[in-house]
């Protein structure tokens, strides 16, 4: 299993490579709407959503499926994506 949260080097790195990676841009819808803090270790990502304002203002959590660019919600809360995460309710 891979940390929960990521650093914040990890947040910061892993954000500006998916938003700015051209291979992405022909494949996947953009990522800029996404904040990405966490990933399953299989390649899929967690993240809150931004708004065009660039504010995040719901505490929603989703996760960013690589093999097919969805983005589907997994918990209400970061709260309750760690609970969850940690006793196996939410699996991707």
């Amino acid at each position: 299993m891979s940390l929960i949260i990521w650093s914040t080097h990890q947040i910061i790195k892993d954000n500006l490579f998916y938003r700015n990676f051209e291979g992405y841009r022909d494949i996947n819808m953009p990522f800029d709407n996404l904040f990405f803090f966490s990933d399953a270790g299989n390649g899929d990502l967690f993240c809150y959503a931004i708004l065009k304002n660039g504010n995040i203002e719901k505490n929603d959590i989703y996760v960013w499926n690589h093999e097919n660019d969805s983005r589907t919600w997994v918990a209400a809360s970061l709260k309750h994506f760690i609970e969850g995460w940690i006793t196996g309710k939410i699996d991707i």
